[in-house]
C-alpha cells in the first residue's frame, strides 16, 4: 500500500533526509511512502505561481496514486497544522482514503490558543473550539471517520518538527489497522 506523507516537513532545510527516514519506517510496516516531491517537476521559464500550480497539481496525482495518508498535524507557523496539510486531508477525506494523523505537540487544540485575559475567548474575542481534540474538529473529525487514528505526544522543543518516534507509532497503528500486523 502506498502511503501519501503530509505535512511541513517540506519547509525542513533538509526535506529528502526526512522524506527517506520516513519512507525506511513506513517500508519497515509494509508501505510505500510517499513524498510531495517524489516527482521530478520542471520549473524552468516559470513564474512563482506557475510553479506552485504546478507543484498543486503534482500533489492531486500523487494523492490521487496512494491508498491512504499520514498527516504530520504538528502545529506550524500558528496554534494549528499546515494550512496545505489541512487541504489535503480534505481531499484524502472527498477521495474516501484512509488517513492517520499525529502530531509532536501533545496539547490539545484549545490549551494551545492562550488568551491570559479569557479561557474562552482568543486575544480578538472569537470563541475558543475546546472538543478535547489536538486541531480542528474537521480534521480530526475526518481521520476517525475514514477509519485512521490521530496520535499526538510532546517532544523536546529542538526536535519539534524531526522527532519521528511518534510518527512511528502512527504507521503501526496504520499497519496493525490495514495490513493486519
Amino acid at each position: 500500500m502506498r502511503v501519501y506523507l503530509a505535512g511541513p516537513d517540506v519547509f525542513l532545510p533538509e526535506p529528502l533526509k526526512m522524506a527517506e527516514a520516513k519512507k525506511e519506517i513506513c517500508q519497515n510496516y509494509g508501505f510505500e511512502g510517499v513524498f510531495p516531491f517524489d516527482n521530478s517537476l520542471d520549473f524552468t521559464n516559470l513564474n512563482p505561481r506557475e510553479v506552485a500550480l504546478k507543484i498543486y497539481h503534482c500533489n492531486l496525482k500523487l494523492m490521487n496514486g496512494c491508498d491512504l495518508m499520514i498527516a504530520n498535524m504538528t502545529p506550524f507557523r500558528s496554534p494549528s497544522l499546515d494550512a496545505g496539510t489541512a487541504f489535503e486531508i480534505g481531499y484524502m477525506t472527498a477521495l474516501k482514503k484512509p488517513i492517520f494523523g499525529y502530531s509532536n505537540d501533545g496539547h490539545l487544540y484549545g490549551e494551545r490558543v492562550i488568551n491570559k485575559t479569557s479561557e474562552t475567548l482568543d486575544d480578538r474575542g472569537m470563541l475558543i473550539e475546546d472538543f478535547e481534540m489536538m486541531d480542528n474538529l474537521m480534521l480530526e473529525g475526518a481521520i476517525i471517520t475514514t477509519g485512521g487514528a490521530v496520535v499526538y505526544e510532546t517532544v523536546e522543543p529542538q526536535q519539534y518538527y524531526t522527532e519521528l518516534r511518534v510518527f512511528e507509532k502512527v504507521v503501526k497503528i496504520a499497519a496493525q489497522t490495514l495490513l493486519n500486523q
